[in-house]
């Protein structure tokens, strides 16, 4: 018989990059199964770039009516007769859900005692690893497949040669709630002009949350220096599809980080307060740009320290020489 498996994860598209290799190895496993996720519809972008989800349901868990949601999406739930859920998240209401969904097999962090009533499957939380590994702890009792880091599926472009293109921004979101992860726009401008002086082809590119670090660019470069392509590309999919085409790739710490993973990009990435173990794998494509300055004893601090970033960010104290000089080597 068929399987109907659900996936639940709530967070910004990132998270939904990193989560995907848990749910192709599931999908190896049991390839004739119906696979739906649940997310927020702020991170819906991550169905252009795979083929191994067939439907979707969604929860706006950030907004005004976060139980109200859920209940929507419980009842749903109910509608559909799946045989496995599988979610991520360490909070100790996530296992009251799952047992509320009455999905035969529900399995989850292991986050106490509850956890440990209300589950099938508790699964052990190691947080000091990289994230799509950490997601994959929770369908390793379910196949003998292990898939490492994310894949996609776009059409991939052969690489440019002495290209480098640059994604400087992050989310609006993560702004809003103070959480501030990348260097001053003033330097991102430094950086295209220093690479471009020094015979790269720099290609800028970006999305409406990108607009302040864009115009900034635009106005302290002069725009014979670098080839512009910020509102080029029109989703997710050809954003990949670009990144695919370029020779290095340049970024903060944001989505389009885990979408070169995928591709296999070379890649350079800005790390203030957020840890690059966890966010990053260690396969030597990755090169993580880090303040060499930096005397916080809380770095890095974010989300397990702190939930918003502090006003000294110390930890973003990274010339724009410096970066050219990492993305030059």
């Amino acid at each position: 018989m068929k399987k109907k498996i659900l996936f639940i994860n709530f967070g910004g598209l990132g998270d939904e990059i990193l989560f995907l290799p848990s749910i192709i190895s599931i999908k190896k496993e049991f390839p004739d199964s119906e696979i739906t996720l649940a997310l927020e519809p702020r991170s819906k972008g991550v169905m252009s770039l795979t083929n191994v989800i067939d439907k979707t349901l969604f929860a706006d868990i950030k907004g005004k009516h976060k139980y109200v949601e859920l209940l929507r999406l419980l009842r749903s739930i109910w509608k559909e007769n799946f045989n496995i859920v599988i979610s991520s998240g360490s909070n100790k209401f996530i296992s009251v859900f799952l047992f509320l969904t009455f999905i035969k097999t529900r399995i989850g962090y292991n986050s106490g005692k509850l956890s440990e009533m209300l589950l099938t499957k508790a699964v052990p939380l190691n947080k000091s690893q990289y994230a799509a590994k950490m997601y994959h702890n929770l369908v390793e009792s379910l196949t003998d497949n292990k898939t490492e880091l994310p894949e996609i599926e776009v059409e991939r472009k052969e690489a440019e040669p002495n290209t480098v293109l640059i994604h400087p921004g992050v989310s609006l979101m993560s702004v809003k709630k103070g959480m501030i992860k990348t260097v001053p726009a003033e330097v991102w401008a430094k950086v295209v002009e220093g690479l471009a002086d020094r015979g790269k082809k720099v290609l800028v590119a970006g999305g409406p949350d990108d607009k302040a670090v864009i115009e900034t660019i635009e106005r302290l470069v002069p725009c014979e220096k670098y080839v512009n392509l910020y509102g080029k590309t029109r989703n997710l999919k050809e954003l990949a599809e670009l990144i695919s085409g370029a020779e290095k790739f340049l970024c903060s710490d944001s989505a389009p980080l885990h979408i070169a993973v995928a591709l296999g990009v070379k890649t350079y990435v800005i790390f203030g307060s957020t840890d690059d173990k966890k966010l990053i794998p260690d396969n030597g494509k990755v090169i993580p740009i880090k303040s060499q300055t930096c005397t916080c004893p809380l770095r890095p601090c974010l989300w397990e320290r702190r939930q918003t970033t502090c006003e000294n960010l110390e930890c973003l104290n990274i010339s724009a020489d410096e970066i050219v000089q990492l993305v030059l080597m």
